[in-house]
């Protein structure tokens, strides 16, 4: 039954990158900024909504997150 759907997503997917609209990811190496360093060695401008706030670096942020684990851990 897999074998079936495996073989129609394959398909899908090689047109979908034919016409130019698949994308794929780029690997973060670095911590999350507004610029970040990516798997190829580049640095480029990070629009990721996964840190719109800014708050991936945020010292107090960090603390808390610390704070929460170790408490969780007790």
């Amino acid at each position: 039954m897999y074998g079936a759907i495996k073989t129609n997503l394959q398909k899908e997917l090689k047109e979908i990158e034919k016409a130019g609209l698949y994308k794929k990811e780029r690997i973060i190496t670095s911590s999350q900024d507004v610029v970040i360093k990516v798997s190829t060695g580049k640095e480029v401008i990070n629009f990721c909504a996964n840190n719109y706030l800014g708050l991936s670096n945020n010292k107090e942020v960090i603390q808390a997150r610390k704070e929460t684990i170790y408490y969780r851990n007790d």
